[in-house]
């Protein structure tokens, strides 16, 4: 056969094709080997159009919306932002639940009601986190006008010194989970029970603090407690929230649900009486679930209270004064109580008690009262360093509000008859014929010193110049030189009539008085108070330098430690008992208070302390007892560590709660 020779189409046609079938693998394999990198660019693609177009589809293409305008933070702008999303998201959500609910035979009216629910509990969030912004706002501003406030209104402030207290004394000494003993008898008594707590306010006074520890110590029992708060005045909410007490948001609502279901109601002041007559008007029949503890003692806030005194199942006070002082007016008003009145008095809290080197429940074995009594003179010295004060000075120190019933003013003006109107050996002539150190009552001196009528030149006794009153000098271990017989009428503004002064050398070597005035900023205080005191200090330059402030605070045994006496100037019928009197005590600070109140049945007269009358005329006999503790530190020292004692066996916690017990125990068995 003969062979023919291919044509030329052929031939080509075949070349050509296999041609474009290598081009077309060679294309599809460079393809292969750089796909990862179309794929990186096709997501960077994605990413930016997704990053442009959805905020402008979320919000209309409104450049302020999605940016946040100019004129307000970008936080307020994202949580509104937020809010919204979560709303429409949750509509949406419903929404497409309701038509596959609707498709399956159910009805969408639950799911419409559900749909609210949510939509209501979503918006009671947001409101409840903008509040707690507004809280938070508001005191900030609060603390920033309290700082313009004490450089314009006051002069040096010294405190609070918490970081040297943290730093001295560790976390151990700031213990806020309370301490019960849940097999002592408050423990099992109280264990599993619930209880609502009515706070009058939240400021850093004795009532409200003395409510907050008894809250935590329930709490440390294993009780339910909710708190009540009447007034949110002051700084005090903080602190419940760190110690994790719930605080009802609705005082009249929600209190009241809270209160039918608890096994007592206990109120904290005689400024309840405005929510337990509201409570009680509503449900007449739980009046016996009512524990009032009334921490007042004046005439003004028994006529706030009179008309639901009896709605309660027992009233309990501090003192004995106090009780029959309230029972007077009982009787005087016809007021029939349900039950004989309790006397729980106050105490001082173990984290106080654990600084001042007592036995308590905080103490460990590398933290023994011994121990403790090492790092609290370490303490005394930092402050007083802080203070500017020498080992010299002597610093009497007087927590409270500032107002007139604490008597302030007169304590700066009977600190100002020390410093500016006795030399010291004149002020121990003049000691000498107080009657103090003989075992009468300093009110002797000041009735005779203060008679109307009577000629300046009579108006001091004689001098003790016979055997019987040296020897109840030497008795009392305050005697002294008794020579120089000089009459020295104790009037302000007089000039010292003596033989003989004190050398310029000698006055700057003697002992100095240093005053230091709590509570700066505190909610409780009056303003017109304050700017007379302060216009009073701008009358003696000179001895506003000896005056000291701090501010309101919880962290006072830096004070307590720093200090050499404590005055408790309480005047009218006097302090309701005196929560700061035995803390300063349980320091070893001896008191100087007024005979009145409370304050009398915890100071001792001349074990404890030195009394003197309410009143300008004690404000003299107040001005005698600061010199005379001035001019004798081992004195000083005898009489704190009497009071020391008489805390230890009357005041620390377990004293309280013994006698709170049986208050309870009454009240939960006949309710």
């Amino acid at each position: 056969m003969p062979i023919v020779a291919p044509s030329s189409e052929g031939l080509h046609s075949s070349r050509n094709s296999g041609r474009a079938t290598r081009t077309g693998i060679g294309s599809f394999a460079w393809f292969r080997s750089q796909r990862l990198l179309y794929w990186l660019l096709v997501i960077a693609l994605w990413s930016c159009l997704r990053l442009y177009a959805q905020p402008r589809w979320a919000h209309g293409g409104k450049k302020d919306d999605v940016m946040g305008s100019v004129d307000e933070p970008s936080h307020f702008i994202n949580e509104s932002f937020l809010t919204v999303k979560h709303e429409s998201f949750v509509t949406a959500k419903h929404e497409s639940t309701a038509s596959r609910q609707r498709a399956n035979g159910r009805s969408p009216n639950l799911l419409r009601k559900r749909h609210m629910r949510t939509v209501r509990h979503s918006r009671s969030r947001v409101e409840r986190k903008k509040k707690a912004m507004a809280a938070m706002k508001s005191h900030n501003l609060e603390e920033k006008e309290m700082v313009t406030m004490k450089n314009a209104s006051y002069g040096l402030i010294v405190g609070p010194f918490s970081s040297i207290e943290d730093k001295l004394l560790g976390s151990i000494a700031k213990k806020q989970s309370g301490t019960c003993d849940l097999k002592g008898d408050f423990g099992r008594a109280v264990k599993s029970r619930k209880f609502v707590l009515i706070f009058h306010e939240l400021s850093m006074t004795g009532a409200p603090l003395s409510m907050m520890e008894l809250a935590t110590e329930l709490l440390s029992c294993r009780a339910t407690v909710s708190v009540v708060v009447l007034s949110k005045k002051g700084g005090l909410l903080r602190e419940l929230t760190q110690r994790r007490i719930r605080v009802l948001e609705d005082r009249v609502e929600l209190s009241f649900k809270a209160a039918l279901q608890a096994d007592l109601v206990i109120a904290g002041s005689a400024v309840c009486a405005s929510w337990i007559e509201q409570y009680t008007d509503r449900y007449p029949a739980n009046w016996s679930q009512i524990v009032w503890w009334i921490m007042e003692n004046r005439r003004e806030y028994f006529d706030r209270s009179r008309m639901v005194l009896n709605r309660a199942k027992v009233l309990v006070f501090l003192s004995k004064s106090q009780s029959r002082q309230w029972l007077t007016w009982c009787e005087e008003e016809n007021i029939k109580l349900r039950s004989a009145p309790a006397i729980v008095p106050l105490s001082v809290n173990d984290e106080l008690a654990f600084v001042a080197g007592m036995a308590c429940s905080l103490n460990t074995p590398s933290f023994t009262p011994e121990r403790m009594m090492e790092k609290r003179q370490k303490l005394r010295n930092f402050v007083r360093k802080g203070m500017g004060l020498t080992d010299e000075d002597m610093l009497a120190i007087t927590l409270s509000s500032i107002n007139p019933g604490k008597g302030q003013l007169l304590l700066l003006e009977s600190a100002r008859l020390v410093m500016e109107n006795y030399s010291s050996q004149e002020s121990i002539r003049l000691r000498r014929d107080f009657n103090l150190i003989t075992g009468n009552h300093s009110r002797s001196l000041f009735e005779e010193s203060n008679n109307i009528g009577l000629p300046k030149e009579q108006s001091i006794p004689s001098d003790p110049t016979n055997e019987r009153e040296r020897k109840n000098l030497r008795l009392s271990g305050l005697s002294t030189a008794l020579t120089d017989k000089t009459a020295v009428p104790f009037e302000s503004g007089c000039r010292i009539r003596g033989r003989k002064g004190l050398s310029e050398n000698e006055r700057k070597n003697s002992n100095t008085l240093k005053i230091l005035i709590g509570s700066v900023g505190s909610k409780s205080n009056k303003l017109p108070y304050v700017k007379e005191m302060s216009r009073f200090l701008s009358l003696h330059s000179n001895f506003s330098k000896s005056v000291l402030w701090t501010p309101a605070t919880t962290h006072v045994a830096p004070l307590y430690s720093a200090a050499d006496a404590y005055v408790m100037n309480s005047q009218g019928i006097g302090e309701t008992f005196g929560r700061v009197t035995v803390e300063a005590m349980a320091f070893g600070l001896p008191v100087l208070g007024t005979d009145a109140g409370g304050t009398k049945e915890i100071v001792e007269h001349n074990e404890t302390g030195l009394l003197h009358p309410p009143g300008r005329r004690g404000a003299k006999a107040l001005a005698l007892n600061l010199r005379f503790l001035l001019e004798n530190p081992s004195v000083r020292e005898q009489m704190g560590m009497s009071g020391r004692r008489k805390v230890e066996r009357m005041y620390l916690k377990q004293h309280m709660y013994l006698k709170l017990t049986e208050v309870i125990f009454h009240c939960l068995r006949t309710k």
